[in-house]
């Protein structure tokens, strides 16, 4: 039975599978991708994405959380100075999982672990999309029926001539 199991326990103990995690974290900040199972893939993003959450805020008491898990400095101030600052807008997702088929020797489902905003194939020059809001309704298309609103331009005096030159 699976009582109160919430997450992946990768088969190991409870020192083990942090360790793993932090390191493995501190790798992909490093790096910005990383290859392993898609199992870890899926552990990892459960625990580096709240630390990339909290990195976004620069404070004592988030970089002394978010060095408690990757118990590395040189990973936390990359994470404060580079990654937080290319992550700011984005309200998360900040990792992505690409599944690179079957590892040759025990046949275990191998992934691309990257960060987001690093890769120049999936994003071009950095170009990012309009920042927009998820609401219930929409906007409302403009049916045949009614006529769309017409602008019509009011004849120009002098007196707007003379204050466009001014």
């Amino acid at each position: 039975m699976r009582h109160g199991k919430k997450f992946n326990h990768l088969s190991r103990k409870t020192a083990h599978r942090k360790a793993m995690l932090a390191n493995m974290a501190c790798s992909l900040i490093e790096h910005k991708r990383i290859n392993t199972t898609v199992a870890k893939a899926k552990a990892l993003r459960q625990y580096v994405e709240p630390l990339i959450t909290k990195s976004k805020n620069d404070s004592t008491h988030n970089r002394r959380i978010v060095f408690s898990n990757l118990r590395s400095k040189e990973a936390v101030s990359e994470l404060f100075r580079d990654v937080a600052v290319k992550v700011g807008d984005r309200p998360g997702g900040y990792i992505r999982i690409i599944r690179l088929g079957n590892r040759q020797g025990d046949n275990a489902d191998m992934a691309l672990v990257e960060l987001v905003d690093y890769n120049e194939i999936y994003n071009p020059k950095g170009t990012k999309k309009k920042k927009s809001t998820r609401r219930r309704g929409g906007k409302k298309a403009v049916t045949a029926t009614e006529p769309a609103a017409k602008t019509v331009e009011e004849p120009k005096t002098k007196d707007a001539d003379n204050k466009e030159e001014a």
